[in-house]
């Protein structure tokens, strides 16, 4: 067995892996990427990133995720999330470690959270070399050669187990598996590397607030005069373009932290989406991924091993996995101060929400409980070819695994304390539906931002909005009126009246579950029914 020391040696067999005979831990970049290249588990671009195929699961799996019931009132399942009993994980675990011990394992230590008070030890033991480098670009690096000894919680990945569904209770042979009180993540089957990432991110949103700690499903930057901004949205929103900002120092491109000590990124990386990736518009994330020690994951490539980044023939939701390091101008402590403002991103697929509108706290409260988007093609198995309207709360459901309510209280009290703004920005269409309109220009969606950083838009007038009741800038350096009032870019008014009118009503719906346990004021901050 290929041990660092005896305390690793220690650490396996209390998880049940003493019988492995070949250990690699906390490998460098070089090494991880020559054993992939070797093991055929993936091939070099021309530019040096690591590119592999993780087919069939070319996204997350939702309806493959389950938590073990441990008793916790607050304990929430999002939907496609189910429960088993300690039984089912017991039978489980002890049939992934008789597969893991017979495999080649790579075991990585790092963190997760940047402020030192509250980070968490994370172990994460892989049976591919590239997805433990996929661990080592994405969460914060463990300075010491010495183990996690008993860490906050270990994640044991075999792409190679298949459970029976049958036997085992599930629904597929893939399962993401999460025991809270176990401290432990049990992954088979399914290859895609944000399994990995988002259930380091699922159990900082269960561990954090029963510390009075707002975990969040967004990006965050911060300006040369330190004020910090951040951008809350769901996968293809803009999170990671709209955060990369050469004016800008970037803290994080997708989870962080909301302490008393203020903003912290979880993680040590980002994984962007790469799909028509454009170098003119995104010139920092194109840099990024196009060297050595990136991975990317489900990216085409021609006979000169070039990426072809405009092909979907894989998947829409091609990926690209780096550390920070690789943003030039990323901020190396993953910290910030309090946020002086939001963004909630939607990218509205109906084209009728307005590009930018100021929110009260009420109307941030039932807008970030909503969590209105459109998922976009790729993103999760079986979406199929077309966005879909969606309603994922707080802007992150399938990562949350507590009662929304538990978060929302969380923000709003922060919003109230630091006088934090919020705004709605809508990164979707045009000028009508999709296949009808066109998706908002990302110049201008940035020309929004930088007038709201800069604080342009502090003392413009607005005017509301008659069906979504968000307060609309008059005017914003650069952007047409057309853009910023959406009825009119549209041909026909009322086509675009009887299309809002029906998404406030989905609104309306969906809020239905929330109403009883929000104040009034926030209950009635939705559009107009």
């Amino acid at each position: 067995m290929e041990l660092i020391n005896e305390a690793l040696k220690s650490e396996l067999e209390k998880l049940g892996l003493g019988e492995v005979e070949d250990v690699r831990y906390n490998l460098d970049k070089a090494a991880l990427v020559m054993l992939a290249v070797l093991d055929g588990e993936g091939i070099l671009s021309d530019s040096g990133a690591l590119i592999v195929n993780t087919s069939p699961f070319t996204g997350r799996s939702p309806n493959d995720k389950y938590l073990i019931d441990n008793g916790d009132p607050d304990l929430w399942y999002a939907s496609g999330t189910e429960s088993l009993t300690e039984k089912q994980f017991d039978n489980l675990q002890e049939k992934l470690l008789r597969k893991m011990n017979t495999q080649r394992l790579y075991i990585r230590d790092v963190f997760a959270g940047a402020d030192p008070e509250h980070s968490a030890r994370v172990r994460v033991i892989t049976d591919l070399a590239w997805q433990n480098l996929a661990a080592s670009n994405m969460f914060i690096p463990c300075e010491s050669d010495q183990p996690h000894i008993d860490p906050d919680f270990t994640l044991l990945v075999s792409s190679q187990f298949a459970a029976d569904p049958a036997a085992d209770g599930l629904r597929s042979p893939a399962m993401v598996i999460l025991n809270f009180d176990a401290k432990k993540v049990l992954i088979g089957s399914t290859r895609y590397a944000g399994e990995i990432k988002k259930s380091v991110f699922t159990f900082m949103n269960y561990l954090l607030p029963k510390k009075g700690i707002l975990p969040l499903h967004c990006s965050a930057n911060k300006g040369q005069d330190g004020k910090v901004a951040l951008f809350f949205g769901l996968s293809g929103t803009g999170k990671t373009t709209l955060s990369s900002d050469p004016e800008r120092a970037l803290i994080g491109d997708d989870e962080h932290g909301w302490s008393d000590n203020g903003m912290f990124n979880f993680e040590g990386g980002c994984y962007a989406k790469t799909i028509r990736i454009n170098p003119k518009y995104e010139p920092l994330v194109w840099s990024a991924i196009n060297r050595f020690g990136c991975l990317i994951e489900n990216v085409p490539v021609n006979e000169k091993h070039h990426p072809d980044f405009d092909s979907n023939i894989v998947t829409e939701n091609t990926r690209a996995s780096y550390p920070l390091e690789f943003i030039s101008n990323y901020e190396p402590s993953g910290m910030g101060g309090h946020p002086s403002h939001i963004f909630f991103l939607t990218a509205d697929a109906f084209g009728v929400m307005p590009p930018l509108a100021k929110l009260s706290n009420a109307q941030a409260m039932y807008y970030f409980l909503s969590g209105y988007t459109s998922k976009l093609a790729g993103t999760e198995r079986g979406l199929g070819d077309k966005p879909q309207a969606t309603f994922s709360t707080c802007f992150g459901a399938p990562f949350l695994p507590l009662k929304p309510t538990v978060y929302a209280e969380l923000l709003s009290e922060r919003l109230t304390k630091h006088g934090t703004k919020v705004w709605l920005l809508n990164t979707g269409w045009s000028g009508g539906a999709f296949g009808i309109g066109k998706r908002i220009d990302l110049p201008l969606t940035r020309a929004m931002i930088s007038a709201v950083l800069s604080g342009e838009l502090d003392d413009v007038e607005t005017h509301t909005h008659p069906i979504f009741q968000v307060e609309i800038p008059n005017e914003v350096p650069g952007v047409p009126q057309k853009v910023l009032n959406p009825e009119q870019s549209w041909s026909d008014l009322e086509a675009y009246k009887q299309e809002a009118a029906e998404l406030a009503q989905k609104f309306a719906n969906n809020f239905e579950k929330y109403r009883d346990s929000v104040s009034e004021e926030v209950a009635n901050a939705g559009p107009c029914v």
